[in-house]
């Protein structure tokens, strides 16, 4: 935006001056200044000739506001903000002072991207956390899971008035029920209260982690981080390739440090007894019925099941 002075090095010399006295007074004579200024009596208009500068661009970036066509093509000089005049005396002078002040597209863009980044995705894509999430929608979409859904949002509130839970919850249901999207929902909605959560796709993490045998410096900043955050999520549970170091060494580490401290949520097409069996196996040593149990306990004290019925939404 051009500032008056910018405007009247365009004219020619010799209505230079004319057309600053013209331009002050638009200024000054605007509803905007004359409204404002009605509520500082001792302000003349000397004091406002000589800050016309920050009236105009007050004028300006309050016309663009009043027009606003969305944050990402904000014309102010600072995006998402705009001016804010004040009046201070000093010394037996009046001086106008401008700042800038954050619009509410703006505030409501940096609490979205605080909430985004108390979430961790691994392997899961950003969208279902990122999408935006209506409970209407979400109990509208399938009746037949309204049950799972009212006591998430139970869980919600627990969690928002009494603390972290000691319990998570086991979401088991078949293909495409909304397990994955209840869980980010719930992830989304808790981390506006300041709450940090990761969510984990279990078969794509579980190839990577052997990736990361060979790196232990990262291997151990992912298992921290998984340890420490609020919420834990597993999504997909069991569909994963398992080996014994990743079931013994990975799996087993996180849980037995979450225990009793922060709750795990878990996703998953198999029941309890049938995750269990898939534990009690890897493609290395076969049966390990005493490794499966272990875990197991690491798992079925700590997490209420819950049963989302409805329809494949894939399909």
């Amino acid at each position: 935006m051009e500032s008056i002075s910018d405007v009247l090095k365009q004219l020619p010399a010799e209505s230079m001056w004319r057309r600053m006295e013209e331009k002050t007074q638009q200024v000054i004579g605007h509803p905007l200044i004359v409204k404002w200024r009605a509520k500082y009596p001792d302000l003349d208009d000397h004091t406002l000739k000589i800050h016309v500068n920050r009236l105009y661009q007050y004028i300006n970036e309050y016309t663009n506001c009043t027009s606003c066509p969305g944050l990402e093509r904000c014309p102010n000089d600072f995006e998402g903000h705009y001016t804010q005049l004040s009046v201070e005396a000093a010394g037996g002078a009046v001086y106008i002072h401008d700042r800038k002040v954050s619009c509410k597209k703006w505030i409501a863009h940096q609490t979205q991207e605080a909430v985004r980044r108390r979430i961790r995705s691994f392997y899961v894509d950003e969208h279902s956390l990122t999408g935006g999430y209506s409970l209407d929608d979400i109990l509208d979409k399938d009746p037949e899971r309204a049950t799972a859904v009212g006591r998430l949002l139970e869980y919600m509130v627990e969690t928002k008035e009494g603390g972290l839970q000691r319990k998570g919850f086991y979401l088991v249901g078949q293909f495409g029920t909304g397990k994955t999207f209840l869980m980010c929902y719930m992830l989304h909605e808790l981390a506006k209260s300041g709450r940090t959560g990761a969510i984990v796709y279990m078969p794509d993490f579980v190839e990577d982690l052997k990736n990361m045998f060979g790196d232990q410096q990262r291997l151990k900043e992912t298992i921290d981080a998984l340890k420490e955050t609020d919420l834990l999520v597993f999504d997909d549970i069991g569909a994963e390739n398992l080996n014994p170091w990743v079931r013994d060494h990975v799996m087993g580490a996180i849980l037995n440090y979450r225990m009793n401290r922060k709750p795990t949520f878990f996703t998953s097409n198999y029941e309890l007894d049938e995750l269990e069996k898939h534990f009690s196996f890897t493609n290395k040593d076969g049966e390990e019925e005493t490794k499966g149990r272990r875990i197991m306990e690491r798992i079925r004290p700590f997490v209420e099941v819950i049963e989302v019925r409805g329809h494949n939404k894939r399909g």
